[in-house]
């Protein structure tokens, strides 16, 4: 109720703004770029339909809420060239909302993934909070296999990799939830059956920095796990 709607010159100049750091990037010597369309953050507030309220070519149907991302996508990869990879990243729970939804099904997925693979984008980075729940009924494929699934592209998941059970459990969650070593043993299954390719890992690297080095060589019972009180000492 208290925000403004960006007019079509502002909506280029945020085209041109995201062309200029792809450029940039590149230029710097940058292996590919991640634009951040998820998290409630301003791309996603085009896409999801809570925040979207627009009645515009930039408002309304699906296929409208995507046509601003669509069209940074389109920038960035005119600005950087048919082989520098583009990421996207996207997400269907929202700061606002964890249940919010941008898709409810499948199809209605693969409606929303098309226009962006065909506007360039080369890897879906699909974040969900907790990587081993199923994103739809009848699979157990989360939001990063599903992706991977309909657009054949490689994927990135990610969500409470190397956390505690108590900070899963009492932090940012209604009810108790855990899986065994974190998430690692899941976590190496998943990957194995080529569910995704490519894994995030954030709050646990903050605690453990050497916490890739330990996992790699086994050494799990060493890991410094990020739990409640981590919260305190980084933030």
């Amino acid at each position: 109720p208290n925000g403004k709607a960006m007019t079509r010159e502002d909506i280029e100049d945020v085209i041109k703004a995201f062309g200029d750091a792809a450029q940039d990037a590149k230029a710097l010597g940058f292996d590919g770029v991640e634009i951040h369309g998820a998290h409630g953050y301003l791309l996603d507030q085009f896409l999801w339909e809570g925040t979207n309220q627009r009645d515009d070519e930039y408002g309304g149907s699906l296929e409208n809420r995507l046509r601003f991302v669509v069209e940074i996508v389109e920038e960035v990869r005119h600005r950087v060239g048919p082989d520098y990879p583009i990421m996207l990243r996207f997400s269907q729970w929202k700061q606002q909302d964890y249940e919010a939804k941008l898709v409810n099904s499948p199809e209605e997925l693969e409606r929303f993934l098309k226009p962006l693979v065909d506007a360039g984008v080369d890897i879906f980075h699909a974040s969900t909070r907790r990587f081993w729940e199923p994103e739809f009924e009848g699979s157990n494929l989360n939001l990063a296999g599903w992706t991977q699934k309909i657009t054949g592209k490689p994927t990135m998941s990610v969500g409470s990799v190397g956390l505690t059970e108590d900070f899963i459990s009492g932090t940012f969650a209604s009810k108790k939830e855990s899986v065994e070593q974190s998430g690692i043993d899941e976590l190496v299954e998943r990957m194995t059956n080529h569910e995704f390719e490519l894994i995030a890992v954030g709050r646990a690297l903050l605690q453990d920095p050497e916490w890739l080095v330990k996992v790699k060589e086994g050494r799990l019972n060493e890991v410094e796990a990020f739990a409640r009180k981590s919260l305190a000492k980084l933030y």
